[in-house]
């Protein structure tokens, strides 16, 4: 019970939001409709168990104008059923998609608000596969939710119903054993609910693993997906180490890790479909059992009979909910548990940010950026990064070098604000724009404008404009494919791609521009060129670059530099030479 009130409550936590939201209106309306629907097809249900009465006295007393007016009564009663029932169908859909699309939009702004979706993989804690979660789990939650929610509603409604008739029909025909009469009150209710807990209670023993089984299971294939769109993503440099081999036993590893699961499932599942099977079929017979001694004893007619039969049946269903949906129940908590995790983990970004733990950003009063107090950490709670009372200032080209692994790139995402790890305090100009370019460069899949022009939408820069930019760029080649679709971190070199952050550049002149060893994969003459581009083209741009090339020296004023300082690094002045 602990478990299924802690699993309600994060339901509710999950799937209220919708019916609160700007939806709320179309969402109540739809849920009203479906469970309105579902009460009709209860009350027919009541209908056609009182019709069967009737009907099959019609047949037993041969009474050929009951008979024909019955057939007439079910006629209606079918085709209202039908129709009802392709409406709940499409109306419950109606629901589901509406549900699903806002809880999607929902999840997406809150993973991509500010660096959430970074610090998350940065935390590696239960937010694995978020592209799973917003896709299949949420496609899940929502199927599940409203069909087992729906589904109890309706057992509550028809065990209320079939109750009162089941009530009624035990007093019209008293249990009979061994010739003796028993008038026991309401003894085929009482039948009913004993044999629904023992069914109950036996699906829950052989059925409990499967909660454990699914949630893995999901696990399992979500891992294997992550890792086979990795082999897509850098098949370019798997060819070249001739690594297929290798991606192949790794990926067999993961594949035998969902199999090895599956037989996990197929096994219980082969149990509990065994034992629930059983219960059903058995099911069909066990009224009959009951109540022919009384037809036999000429208490009831055959209607009478098929009556308490079909009554019985629904009460046993009604009763019998938890065990006809626990495969279902299983999946559904297992996507509960995930989207759980999920919102927990954005939560915890969220606070990890905001924490007084956390690097802080703050707006300055100057036009620079200054570090006050700074120290980068590691997740795991290292130093790696100190600075303290420097001041990366307005108009001024700074040059940042140190051994590979010093921190150079960490403290580049600290000043970014997308590193919380840490203490102390950046501050940034109030309205100034930073832009970091990377080594490797991100270009969203779609038209090479778009690319380029990225973050911004396609229409903030003129056409023209863009095409200008990659000429100075050097990829006057490209200016004619400015339509093209593409995926451009696939199609272009690495250099061609840098070239492109740089055009980005150009683009959106931003106040700062951090250069994370962004040429590196360019020749010295062309690196030159582009350095030179960027102080024609963007003047009042502050430039810091990171770099190891001395080179570099030549296009920047001042130099700072990261040196062992006992278990860390601190960024100093002037010690450029020496870190070079």
């Amino acid at each position: 019970m602990k478990n299924i009130r802690a699993t309600l409550v994060t339901v509710w936590r999950i799937a209220s939001p919708y019916f609160r939201s700007e939806d709320k209106w179309a969402g109540r309306g739809l849920l009203a409709a479906v469970i309105a629907i579902e009460l009709s097809l209860v009350a027919i249900d009541v209908l056609i168990n009182q019709w069967q009465n009737r009907f099959f006295n019609a047949l037993q007393e041969r009474n050929w104008d009951s008979f024909v007016r019955e057939i007439g009564i079910f006629t209606i009663l079918a085709f209202c059923a039908i129709g009802l029932a392709v409406y709940q169908l499409y109306l419950n859909q109606w629901l589901q998609i509406r549900w699903r699309s806002w809880m999607t939009s929902h999840y997406l702004g809150e993973w991509l608000e500010g660096p959430n979706h970074y610090r998350m993989q940065l935390q590696g804690d239960a937010a694995d596969n978020p592209d799973q979660r917003m896709t299949d789990d949420v496609k899940l939650f929502v199927e599940r939710t409203l069909e087992i929610g729906i589904g109890l509603l309706s057992a509550i409604v028809s065990l209320t119903s079939f109750v009162v008739i089941l009530w009624g029909l035990s007093a019209a025909a008293p249990l009979h054993l061994f010739g003796n009469e028993f008038p026991i009150p309401g003894y085929l209710v009482w039948g009913a609910l004993v044999y629904a807990i023992f069914g109950t209670i036996l699906t829950q023993w052989i059925g409990s693993p499967l909660v454990n089984l699914d949630f893995e299971q999901q696990q399992r294939e979500a891992d294997f997906r992550f890792n086979l769109v990795r082999v897509r993503e850098n098949s370019e440099q798997i060819a070249l180490m001739k690594g297929e081999p290798a991606e192949r036993e790794r990926l067999m590893h993961r594949f035998e890790r969902v199999i090895s699961n599956w037989y996990g499932i197929m096994s219980r599942t082969k149990r509990l479909t065994a034992f629930t099977q059983s219960y059903t079929q058995a099911a069909i017979i066990f009224p009959y059992i009951l109540v022919s001694p009384a037809y036999f004893a000429n208490k009831i007619q055959l209607g009478g009979l098929q009556q308490t039969a079909s009554a019985f049946d629904s009460v046993r269903r009604s009763l019998s909910f938890f065990v006809n949906v626990y495969r279902t129940l299983a999946e559904w908590r297992a996507v509960v548990a995930r989207l759980d995790g999920f919102e927990m983990s954005i939560e915890s970004s969220r606070h990890l940010a905001a924490s007084p733990d956390s690097v802080r950003i703050a707006a300055g009063k100057d036009k620079a950026i200054e570090l006050q107090e700074l120290l980068v950490r590691l997740p795991h709670g290292a130093p790696v990064v100190a600075a303290d009372a420097l001041a990366l200032r307005d108009g001024e080209r700074t040059l940042i070098t140190g051994p590979s692994g010093s921190g150079k790139s960490t403290l580049f995402r600290a000043i970014a604000g997308i590193w919380p790890f840490g203490g102390g305090t950046v501050t940034i100009p109030p309205g100034a724009t930073l832009m970091m370019l990377p080594q490797r460069p991100y270009f969203p899949i779609g038209s090479l404008h778009a690319a380029v022009v990225y973050p911004a939408e396609a229409g903030a820069f003129d056409i023209e404009r863009v095409r200008q930019a990659l000429v100075d760029a050097g990829l006057g080649e490209l200016a004619p494919r400015l339509h093209e679709e593409a995926h451009w971190n696939r199609m272009l070199s690495l250099g061609e791609q840098q070239r492109l952050g740089v055009a980005r550049a150009l683009l959106h002149a931003p106040a700062f521009l951090f250069l994370d060893e962004a040429t590196a994969s360019l020749d010295e003459p062309s690196e030159a060129a582009l350095y030179r581009l960027l102080g024609e083209r963007l003047p009042a741009t502050t430039v810091i670059s990171i770099g190891h090339r001395s080179t570099l020296q030549a296009f920047h004023e001042r130099q700072l530099a990261l040196v062992r300082d006992g278990d860390r690094f601190a960024l100093r002045e002037g010690a450029a030479q020496q870190s070079l």
